[in-house]
């Protein structure tokens, strides 16, 4: 049976959203195509794939056992077309990335510039989100490769360290906190405190902090938004804490001072990837700047 690209990529698309308007938007067609697709694939298969739900749609049984062989043969469609343009002396094909959102905004884009510039032909995909959220898209293949917060326990995840994150307390350059070089929980916990959400990996890593300094946080002002956080402190607000590399261009702007905790906290970070995910030229290329980056943020 002669089964055309263009229809499952049309119900693959479809599933994705639960929506043929977001299928559409998507596929850069109109609406009514993708249903015709999708109807010109169910009479070919003589099942219903998708069953509608007022305005939303979702596989049906014989959607998803076609849709699972349809993702792994694109992918060794994509992973073929990425040889024949090595054999061309050309790295392309697209990487899929998650991460958080702060390293992706003060970490990752000189980086990502560099690899662009190189491998032209190449495709990156950056999805934000926390280490749970990507690290379940890894698994199920939605994601090539994940920059998260350790610990990542997940039996079909290979994960190496990548980078240890200072986190250090942030105040307004007041002279009080610009004299200091150290501060501890139990006096940090008396100041106004302005942190990231409850529930968070970094918020974990910093209550978990004041806990092992027998202190808590009386009643802090909660921001899920570094940027956000950054101005109000600015501002004169309050304190928090954050990483490091977050806050390296507002020191040397003078508009944050940075106090170390003690004792100190450091978040560790790796690299996530598939145990069983096949290597292709550009993911390849990706981890080599990857290792890269990090000999240089070591050093």
């Amino acid at each position: 049976m002669d089964v055309p690209l263009a229809h499952l990529r049309a119900l693959g698309a479809v599933a994705r959203h639960a929506s043929f308007s977001r299928a559409a938007g998507e596929l850069g067609v109109t609406q009514p195509a993708v249903s015709m697709q999708v109807r010109q694939l169910e009479a070919a298969l003589g099942q219903p794939l998708l069953e509608r739900v007022g305005e939303r749609a979702f596989p049906t049984r014989a959607g998803e056992i076609l849709l699972a062989h349809a993702t792994r043969a694109f992918h060794e469609l994509e992973a073929g077309v990425e040889r024949v343009q090595q054999l061309r002396g050309v790295v392309a094909g697209r990487v899929r990335v998650g991460t958080s959102a702060s390293i992706s905004i003060y970490l990752l884009p000189p980086f990502l510039r560099r690899f662009r510039s190189r491998y032209p032909a190449t495709e990156l995909v950056v999805v934000t989100g926390n280490a749970p959220e990507i690290t379940r898209a890894i698994v199920a293949n939605e994601l090539d490769v994940g920059i998260v917060s350790l610990p990542v326990r997940d039996r079909e995840l290979v994960v190496t360290p990548f980078f240890d994150d200072e986190l250090v307390a942030i105040a307004a350059p007041h002279p009080k906190w610009r004299r200091r070089r150290t501060i501890g929980a139990a006096e940090l916990a008396r100041e106004p405190l302005i942190l990231y959400e409850a529930g968070g990996t970094v918020r974990r890593v910093i209550d978990g902090w004041f806990r092992r300094g027998g202190a808590a946080p009386a009643r802090p002002m909660e921001l899920g938004n570094t940027e956000a956080i950054k101005k109000l402190v600015e501002a004169g607000l309050g304190l928090s804490v954050t990483s490091w590399f977050s806050v390296k261009a507002d020191v040397r702007a003078r508009l944050l001072t940075v106090i170390r905790l003690e004792p100190s906290l450091v978040r560790k970070i790796g690299v996530a990837r598939g145990r069983d995910k096949p290597t292709t030229p550009a993911l390849a290329a990706f981890h080599e700047g990857l290792e890269q980056l990090r000999v240089a943020l070591a050093r």
